[in-house]
């Protein structure tokens, strides 16, 4: 039986897919944020941007940034 996946397990998957494909990752984490709720934030390096999403729950919020992150690798390797 597999153990039930956690946050910092969501975090590291995120941060491995960024560095596979970005290079530079500066920070992948969550944060509360009293007037939108979780907010979940991958900081890459110079060349891109930020990348967030946000949710209801703190694990909503990095499944949210796990997709996201996944669209922009499909698109890219489409191209």
């Amino acid at each position: 039986m597999m153990a039930q996946k956690t946050d910092a397990d969501r975090i590291k998957e995120v941060y491995k897919l960024c560095k596979g494909h970005f290079g530079d990752v500066r920070f992948v984490g969550i944060k509360y944020h009293a007037k939108i709720g979780w907010i979940a934030k991958a900081q890459l390096g110079d060349a891109f941007e930020n990348l967030t999403a946000d949710g209801k729950t703190s694990t909503d919020a990095i499944k949210s940034l796990r997709s996201r992150v996944k669209k922009i690798i499909k698109r890219y390797n489409e191209v």
